[in-house]
């Protein structure tokens, strides 16, 4: 079986729900599919983010599948590529499947539409693009743009690939009745410590976190979805009633830096200052021994459509606090694997308080957290059932 993977950048910049193909592909390669990614050198959209260096138009060998960049080439603000295009056009035929990943994006899009005409079946994977709060923004362009090309790719597509339950439920379809492919995005279980105590003397040392101070920990893009404008009020509140903790602050933004400044400065006004820690966007060591060591992990946001960086506390054994617009929410609340709440920050104070005031329970749900997520996000797992609903979809 060869499987065409397609997606507009896997650049860090653009975050977890591109990178994730770095965990996907490898996964099959391992099962015996031929996988085959393109994608472009995009590396932000801003002059001064200069493109990957990495070479173009031809394939690039690594953990038993391979990548071929192309030039991202005219517009590059939408990660467009002519080249990549071409390519397609020509090589469709060899593959048996497409899974295309990211709508409104004119790579994906065309690339639907290539697949179509060359009738190569193609799964889409919409990135939580169709929840109506992300449809909201430039709302009257995304109207136009789904009446010219998304409704048809959306139509024609075997299968739409949602991360969980609750984005299939809530995504629009435009009057499509597409078949739903819902499965989760898988995390790897790889570079944590050796154990929570080694992570977390490495964070005290690093950043001079007192010992015993729970350390409560924010780890994503600084972007106005994620809840931060409720996460800081609420944990403003709990050093008010006098419960002592330190946040850390990481993760960053080169695609808003104006946003992610803004934050800063609030950080900087605020009661918080001296019992938080800004790190910037961590990677490495660094990411996993704050993963790992952390105390809790919260995620307030309005919408997500999956939740990687939740995925990732869990399986480092760490428990969550997220609202019940994180669409795993249902697995967390299930799992025992946090606390989930509304989006509001009397309750979000609540569920803090409940998890800081509460060691044994916070041990007890981080265990099991990493139980859950090593058998239902272990991409090994994820990649034999993708497996089978490519084998479903080439049979058909």
């Amino acid at each position: 079986m060869r499987i065409l993977q397609i997606i507009p950048s896997i650049s860090l910049v653009y975050g977890g729900p591109s990178q994730m193909i770095l965990g996907l592909a490898p996964a099959l390669a391992k099962e015996g599919i031929k996988v085959t990614v393109i994608t472009t050198n995009s590396n932000g959209d801003y002059r001064s983010q200069k493109p990957l260096d990495i070479p173009l138009n031809s394939p690039i060998k690594q953990d038993g599948y391979e990548i071929i960049y192309f030039r991202c080439s005219p517009f590059r603000r939408y990660k467009f590529s002519l080249e990549l295009c071409q390519w397609l056009h020509h090589h469709a035929s060899e593959y048996d499947l497409a899974h295309i990943h990211a709508l409104f994006s004119p790579v994906s899009s065309l690339s639907a539409a290539i697949c179509r005409q060359q009738k190569l079946p193609y799964i889409l994977r919409p990135l939580g693009t169709l929840d109506p709060a992300d449809l909201r923004k430039k709302k009257l362009l995304k109207q136009l743009y789904t009446a010219i090309l998304e409704r048809a790719n959306l139509a024609g597509a075997a299968a739409i690939h949602f991360t969980s339950n609750q984005e299939a439920k809530i995504s629009a379809r435009f009057g499509v009745s597409t078949k739903d492919l819902v499965m989760p995005l898988g995390v790897k279980n790889e570079g944590l410590w050796k154990n929570r105590e080694e992570a977390e003397n490495f964070i005290r040392q690093k950043f001079s976190i007192g010992n015993g101070l729970p350390i409560v920990l924010f780890m994503s893009r600084i972007d106005p979805k994620k809840g931060l404008d409720i996460l800081i009020p609420a944990l403003e509140k709990l050093l008010a009633t006098g419960l002592e903790f330190h946040f850390i602050l990481a993760g960053s933004n080169p695609q808003d830096p104006n946003y992610e400044a803004k934050i800063r400065l609030q950080m900087q006004n605020s009661t918080l200052r001296s019992h938080t820690t800004i790190t910037g966007f961590v990677t490495g060591e660094l990411k996993t021994a704050l993963l790992q060591g952390a105390d809790i992990f919260v995620l307030p946001s309005y919408y997500e459509n999956f939740g990687i960086a939740v995925a990732e506390a869990m399986v480092a054994g760490t428990p969550v606090v997220i609202s019940d617009q994180v669409h795993i929410c249902q697995q967390v609340q299930e799992s025992e694997s946090g606390w989930v709440g509304t989006m509001d920050v009397p309750n979000l104070v609540e569920l803090l308080t409940q998890a800081l005031q509460n060691p044994q329970e916070r041990q007890r749900r981080g265990l099991r957290a990493k139980e859950y997520a090593l058998k239902y996000y272990s991409w090994d797992a994820i990649a034999r059932q993708l497996i089978a609903a490519y084998q479903h979809v080439i049979q058909c």
